[in-house]
């Protein structure tokens, strides 16, 4: 099987398409059968870490300034942009869809159920300014997403890696495609589901779950575990009894819906491998954290895998964002560089 190394390798399928031709040799014309491989993927271009060698050489450390100063005023500027990232890629792919302002032929994605809670945005467009003023329409919305989620994940006590770019922006938006975005409020096998139907397997969705370490939610999000867990009228059995408790306190039932708790109670603003001891201790927040580990299935092996080992989960980590990067990414002629990241051209 032939793979291309930017792609999962699971997505991809190899045929054979067997073509006839001849040559002429000595006078005598003698068939030869020509193969060729045909690939199909996930993936329609080459991503590079170097893409921006030559055309925007700075483009990381003008990132890495605005997003530095971003997380003094605000120390979850760092979750906030994966989100952000993560969801645009499962709706059509990386191409900075999410950030489109609605305006004539463009219902925003941001608008959409799934992606009321994501923020950051004017982080996102003080970084598009700066580049501007640098490399002006040559660095796209899209991967400026990609390349403040890895500054920022390191910035946090993270892994690096090594970001592919060269993706173009979309000119379009799809807010109906935002029903792609895995939910907090579904289970483990609904959540599998929409990861395999971007390409992505349980190890990316274990690996990318662990970006769960940092950052908060709000209380709407769970609180349903709280109090009448899928209509039982008691709490999710899942949940560790004195953790109840605690949750119970920041979220009241019938209370405010967008108070916020911290994802992982421990080392609520660092980047480590904790998030999974807590899932090892029935302490995921969201039900989606908690059936990694308490429910039956392949992930269970990798969260105890994660959680023995950060040099384990920091490199599946790495590798993840990298796989989930290559969703279907727009290139050339099938995209376009935009100067304001909330609008097209």
């Amino acid at each position: 099987m032939i793979k291309n190394p930017t792609s999962n390798g699971n997505q991809w399928i190899v045929f054979a398409c067997l073509l006839r031709s001849c040559f002429s040799c000595l006078n005598k014309t003698l068939p030869i059968i020509l193969v060729t491989i045909c690939v199909l993927g996930n993936s329609n271009a080459q991503l590079s870490s170097t893409f921006y060698t030559t055309t925007c050489p700075n483009v990381t450390s003008v990132v890495r300034g605005v997003v530095e100063q971003a997380q003094q005023n605000d120390i979850r500027i760092g979750a906030k942009l994966i989100q952000v990232h993560f969801h645009d890629c499962f709706v059509n792919g990386c191409d900075g869809s999410i950030m489109l302002d609605n305006a004539d032929g463009i219902e925003s994605e941001k608008d959409a159920r799934p992606n009321q809670s994501t923020d950051g945005y004017d982080v996102v467009d003080d970084i598009k300014t700066a580049l501007e003023n640098v490399c002006p329409g040559v660095v796209t919305c899209a991967d400026i997403l990609a390349i403040a989620s890895q500054i920022l994940v390191s910035a946090n006590g993270g892994p690096t890696w090594e970001v592919q770019l060269g993706r173009r922006d979309s000119r379009t938006a799809n807010r109906a495609g935002t029903t792609a975005i895995p939910s907090p409020f579904e289970n483990l096998e609904q959540i599998t589901k929409k990861f395999s139907d971007v390409g992505l397997d349980s190890t990316d969705l274990v690996a990318l779950s662990g970006a769960h370490t940092f950052g908060r939610a709000r209380c709407v999000t769970f609180v349903h575990r709280l109090y009448n867990f899928s209509g039982t009228g008691k709490p999710d059995p899942t949940i560790d009894a004195t953790y109840l408790e605690t949750l119970r306190q920041i979220c009241p039932n019938g209370g405010n819906g967008g108070t916020l708790a911290d994802l992982d109670q421990s080392t609520r603003d660092e980047f480590d491998n904790n998030y999974f001891t807590n899932l090892q201790n029935k302490r995921g927040l969201l039900q989606t954290d908690q059936e990694l580990f308490s429910t039956s299935g392949d992930t269970v092996a990798i969260v105890n895998r994660f959680s023995n080992s950060q040099s384990d989960f920091f490199d599946s980590f790495g590798q993840s964002m990298i796989n989930m990067g290559n969703i279907r990414p727009l290139t050339g002629s099938d995209g376009e560089i935009r100067s304001d990241c909330t609008r097209v051209n």
